[in-house]
């Protein structure tokens, strides 16, 4: 990987995502020493303009960005670097400098729709309707819902295993609503497994 640091007088911009979520989480520079030390340590380490040198992010609050994708972009002189953040991004401690604490994608939009569903008590949704019926019948539609996704695993239909697979998420979610969590909590519960090299 070339990179063209003349462009930016010895310096590239890096954004930095989320590599689950894809947030965006902060902007920063790197020099080619910054770029080299963070192939070598795996954790991202930035030239900061105003100390005027090398920064480990984290090195004085312990969280750290844990490399795990770099690319760059078509003209060679700015790099997105994925990684794990270990806690907040931002000084400020929120997860992303933008002021942005919602993950990105889809399955986060739906968890916000059934929670509006569910909070507005909408009497035409069926997701409310369901909720309402208490946490012995959401389980039980999970419940129900596994053993379809099984029978079709099975089988070599792949568009009614995929709508089996939707079905069982999309009921899983409302089962999380129902006992008050979201899915980065569940997320945050595979990272730590991760953390501590548990089998995953």
């Amino acid at each position: 990987m070339k990179i063209d640091f003349t462009k930016g007088n010895g310096l590239a911009p890096v954004i930095i995502q989320n590599n689950l979520t894809l947030q965006i989480l902060m902007l920063g520079y790197m020099n080619e020493e910054a770029y080299n030390k963070t192939i070598k340590e795996g954790k991202v380490t930035f030239f900061s303009r105003s100390k005027n040198r090398l920064w480990t992010k984290g090195e004085e609050s312990g969280n750290f960005l844990i490399v795990k994708d770099i690319k760059i972009d078509c003209d060679q002189d700015t790099l997105l670097i994925k990684v794990i953040p270990n806690g907040p991004t931002c000084h400020k401690r929120t997860t992303s400098c933008f002021n942005e604490e919602s993950p990105i994608g889809f399955i986060y939009e739906l968890e916000q729709i059934i929670s509006d569903r569910i909070d507005a008590n909408d009497p035409t949704s069926y997701t409310n309707s369901l909720f309402k019926k208490g946490i012995n019948k959401v389980a039980q539609k999970v419940g129900e819902e596994a053993v379809e996704l099984v029978i079709e695993a099975k089988d070599n239909d792949v568009n009614l295993f995929k709508n089996e697979a939707a079905d069982l998420l999309y009921h899983y979610l409302i089962l999380l609503k129902a006992k008050g969590f979201k899915i980065k909590d569940i997320e945050k519960t595979l990272e730590d497994r991760s953390m501590k090299n548990q089998v995953i």
